[in-house]
């Protein structure tokens, strides 16, 4: 009897990359994941037989270096859920001499005997340990960091949170505080120094647009993409939405237009304060490339090459839309709200947030004269996920149907077509489309302002005139609770009382909305967190400044402010904040009125019997100007 080869899997009639596309769905955000760990990933590559997904380890070559340096004490890889520090002790167990085998095998702490005679002890995740179990590998820490053994290394993987529970409930049951916790808790939360005798390597510090970029090259750009070459899914002219998205997230189309704009959402919100571990980008890529609306037939809304026959006959490949996948509208929201990275790309309100010419183009564009020839040039020319006959049929049923149904709720399907096709514009709209600007399609209308900033402060140019007037115009109005147009001064103003009144009248203080002399306003970069701070000087000499960190949303808060809208409307907590540097420049502006007295108590003598006070005044214009008035005290 003759042995025949092996059929292929195209042979058999499966598509050739099937294998590939159900290991990438493992990264995706399914119910079953959210704790996925690297053995978890590790087994469904072992499963798929299929290449990994290969991404670089930022900190791996410093912790190399800081092993073979045989620095005295421990290291500690620190960061929040899917950061990766997993991924790191593995790596570097691997570089140092580790095998990958043993690795593998059961057990949480691994230990390899390093050349200079130390023994490195791996503690692989401090949360495979319950409860007092994790008392054992913290003390060998403390022995390493405190005690002043030298026999062994301690690597210990933990989450931030987790490590500081476990050392307090430690000292607690040893009737103390536990002398690491405190300096790691500074450590975490305010970059202070790490305690002598352990390296920290905190993870959840080095996530950012270049960290997402990777991300998506790995997951679209993968190897394995090649045996789509060979599928008859995207044989004569057919359309594969699996290989289209994943070819739109390449930038084949656009020139990497899609992944910049995507990269500048997750950068918005991580200069928000919101930290988007790896496993959240990765969730967030396979999703992009895989993600289906409809769950009937896509299970858990991620496809596989199985559904895409069925979903090419029924003609709804529209429901794969990479512009939707995006922002998670694909899945439930259930779902989307255990995820960090889905919730920050919500909160932009991309689909939901549009303008009167946005939605003028997408409802009567293709029979308005005026705009037809943006119709066919935004629209009409994508017929993946554009202008589809779908949309198209949608569009004219809205069109012809009787008002009363449209005011009854009747077209909720062309309602939902239009915030598919809102989002799709924010990321296909041309740079520099004057008509259509995408940033004010989002929640953060001035984003892109914020990030010219930072880009001008890293090349060391002005930040524009423009930028910097709305700044102060919008401190103005909230200072002084006036719709002033000042954007060439700032005043620091008071009720004259110990009141919270939130409309100030009388200027205490006033300076240049731009240094001078080392006077007024600057706008400075901070290298810590990377985002602009404003630094308002009172007086040349130093200690008479006051700083404020302008977060995006703050950003946002005072350039609304500046274009009219109330303050309380837009963020109590913004407000807040700003009052809060408010009542500190107040505070300034006092210290520094009295030092410029103190020199002369004869002056200050002679006009005790009269106040003179600086009222605000407006001009017919809007201008505010600061009017002299002197109350003298009766005879």
């Amino acid at each position: 009897m003759m042995n025949t080869p092996p059929q292929s899997e195209g042979e058999l009639g499966v598509p050739p990359a099937s294998a590939w596309v159900r290991f990438l769905r493992s990264y995706g955000p399914t119910p079953n994941n959210l704790t996925m760990f690297d053995e978890y990933v590790a087994g469904a590559l072992g499963r798929a037989k299929v290449r990994p997904i290969s991404l670089s380890t930022p900190l791996l070559d410093a912790m190399v270096q800081h092993i073979e340096s045989n620095a005295p004490g421990s290291m500690l890889i620190a960061g929040t859920a899917g950061d990766g520090k997993t991924y790191h002790c593995r790596a570097l167990w691997s570089r140092i001499g580790g095998d990958s085998k043993d690795w593998s095998s059961k057990g949480n702490i691994k230990e390899l005997r390093l050349a200079d005679g130390r023994l490195a002890v791996f503690i692989k995740d401090l949360s495979e340990f319950n409860g007092e179990e994790s008392d054992l590998p913290l003390e060998r820490l403390e022995k390493s960091v405190l005690g002043g053994d030298d026999s062994e290394v301690v690597i210990l993987a933990a989450n931030h949170g987790q490590l500081l529970d476990r050392l307090r409930d430690l000292g607690r049951r040893q009737d103390r505080v536990h002398p690491l916790r405190k300096p790691l808790q500074e450590r975490f939360l305010q970059a202070g120094p790490a305690p002598d005798r352990l390296a920290v390597f905190d993870l959840s510090r080095t996530t950012s647009r270049k960290t997402l970029d990777e991300v998506a090259k790995a997951v679209a750009g993968h190897p394995e993409w090649e045996n789509c070459k060979r599928c008859s899914l995207i044989a004569n002219g057919k359309v594969c939405p699996i290989d289209e998205n994943r070819r739109r997230l390449l930038g084949e189309a656009d020139g990497g237009q899609l992944a910049r704009r995507l990269g500048d959402l997750v950068e918005i919100a991580r200069l928000n304060g919101l930290h988007l571990p790896v496993r959240d980008l990765l969730a967030l890529c396979s999703n992009i490339v895989l993600g289906y609306s409809d769950a009937k037939e896509a299970k858990e809304n991620l496809l596989t090459c199985a559904d895409v026959a069925r979903i090419q006959e029924s003609g709804g490949v529209g429901k794969a839309s990479i512009y939707a996948n995006a922002f998670g509208a694909n899945l439930p929201k259930r779902r989307t709200s255990d995820r960090p990275v889905f919730r920050a790309m919500a909160s932009f309100g991309v689909g939901a947030e549009t303008t009167n010419a946005v939605d003028g183009l997408l409802v009567y564009g293709k029979d308005d004269s005026r705009l037809q020839s943006d119709f066919d040039r935004l629209i009409a020319s994508d017929a993946i996920y554009g202008a589809t006959a779908t949309f198209r049929a949608a569009q004219d049923a809205y069109l012809e149907g009787h008002e009363g149904a449209r005011l009854e709720g009747g077209f909720s399907e062309f309602l939902e077509m239009l915030e598919a096709q809102r989002r799709r514009l924010y990321f296909t709209l041309p740079e520099g489309e004057a008509g259509y600007p995408r940033w004010s399609m989002t929640a953060f209308r001035f984003a892109g302002d914020y990030l010219d900033v930072i880009e001008a402060l890293k090349t060391k140019k002005p930040v524009s005139d423009a930028t910097r007037g709305r700044i102060a115009k919008g401190l103005n109005r909230v200072m002084t609770g006036l719709l002033i147009e000042n954007v060439d001064r700032i005043f620091i103003a008071s009720s004259g009382g110990f009141t919270q009144s939130r409309v100030s009248v009388l200027c205490d203080h006033e300076t240049p909305s731009r240094r001078q002399g080392g006077v007024g306003m600057a706008i400075r970069l901070d290298e810590e967190t990377g985002r602009p701070q404003l630094d308002v000087s009172l007086a040349p000499a130093q200690g008479n400044s006051v700083s404020f960190d302008l977060t995006p949303i703050r950003h946002e808060f005072l350039s609304r402010a500046a274009e009219g809208a109330l303050p309380a409307s837009f963020s109590n907590e913004c407000l807040e904040d700003l009052l809060a540097f408010k009542a500190k420049l107040l505070r300034k502006a006092e210290l520094v009125r009295k030092a410029g007295f103190a020199g002369d108590d004869e002056e200050a003598g002679g006009e005790a019997a009269a106040l003179t006070l600086n009222f605000i005044d407006i001009e017919p214009g809007g201008r505010g100007f600061a009017r002299p008035v002197t109350v003298r005290a009766p005879l």
